[in-house]
């Protein structure tokens, strides 16, 4: 049984709380937050205590620690656990500066650090992936990764969030990393803040176009907004020498009317929380099996270090209007 304790009582702790404690494998015994009043709260509801960060740590029967907590506080976190003997799922990204997180990376060396890009793990996602490392489409050429929001965080997020690279597209970055089979020697970005004038006002963009050129020629394009008025829009498309690999939108339902008038049928599901629900599970229970059996981490720090960079590229690449290479910002 992995002893667990979650750093963090936010809405994303409270999708990880869930996990943790439905897998067999696992047991949620301890929360902390900055908030001790959500901390108490989602430890009662979970059956679990609420302690310190600092309590939590010291504690020799906690095996593993789900950091969910403000991103300017995981390098700091991650590293605090890791030299405690604690297994570490982090949420993404690793930290709002990539200079910090690559000292990070450094200072954990081999501890168990596995970060939370839990697309990975959506069961759709998931299946066209095993599809093209089957070769059911040859080779991969052309990835094209959509990723819309239905209607923008409010702007008080938008200015500690790190941009819209680093907070929302860093999930696609890692998408595409994860199905070409590597990082892109040069990424291309284009943004605007079209959709509150209120966003760019904070300095970010809301509406975002990036494309990512690999060695051998091939190419991932990536389209990123913050509004969406008919719901969540997540879908992958990848084509090979050999064929077409596509992910849909999951709706809220399957039925289709057909009429005279025309042929209608359900929106997409509302958010992420309708929408990757199962791959929170999928996420953790991976997560789990790594560590109690001793198996590599399916998403490693460096994973992590790596779409971190891909957002840093990106960001300075619609600042300058020009190409940025990968290696230039990697260092």
């Amino acid at each position: 049984m992995l002893n667990t304790a979650l750093l963090g009582a936010g809405r994303i702790a409270g999708v990880h709380a869930t996990a943790i404690s439905t897998n067999p494998g696992s047991r949620l015994v301890a929360v902390s937050d900055i908030n001790t009043e959500a901390a108490g709260k989602l430890a009662a509801q979970y059956r679990a205590e609420a302690r310190t960060t600092d309590a939590i740590l010291a504690d020799p029967s906690i095996n593993a620690i789900l950091i969910a907590t403000s991103t300017d506080t995981h390098s700091d976190l991650i590293e605090r656990a890791t030299a405690a003997g604690k297994a570490v799922l982090c949420e993404k990204p690793v930290d709002l500066s990539l200079a910090r997180a690559q000292a990070c990376q450094k200072k954990v060396g081999q501890s168990p650090v596995m970060i939370g890009f839990n697309r990975r793990f959506d069961p759709n996602f998931s299946a066209l992936k095993t599809a093209l490392d089957k070769g059911e489409i040859g080779k991969a050429e052309l990835l094209s990764i959509t990723s819309f929001d239905p209607a923008p965080p409010p702007v008080a997020y938008i200015k500690v969030s790190g941009g819209l690279f680093r907070d929302m597209m860093i999930h696609d970055f890692d998408m595409a990393n994860f199905l070409m089979g590597g990082a892109p020697v040069t990424v291309s970005a284009v943004g605007s803040s079209i959709v509150d004038p209120a966003i760019g006002a904070a300095g970010d963009v809301d509406t975002a176009v990036v494309t990512l050129t690999y060695a051998d020629g091939r190419i991932a394009v990536i389209k990123n907004s913050r509004r969406a008025v008919y719901g969540y829009d997540q879908r992958v498309e990848l084509l090979g020498s050999e064929g077409l690999l596509q992910a849909q939108n999951m709706l809220e339902n399957t039925v289709v009317k057909s009429t005279t008038a025309g042929v209608t049928g359900a929106k997409p599901t509302y958010f992420f929380l309708e929408r990757y629900m199962p791959s929170y599970a999928a996420e953790w229970a991976a997560f789990v099996t790594a560590i109690t059996q001793g198996s590599a981490l399916p998403v490693t720090l460096s994973d992590g270090i790596a779409a971190l960079a891909m957002a840093e590229a990106a960001t300075l690449s619609a600042k300058s209007c020009a190409p940025v290479s990968l290696t230039s910002v990697l260092g």
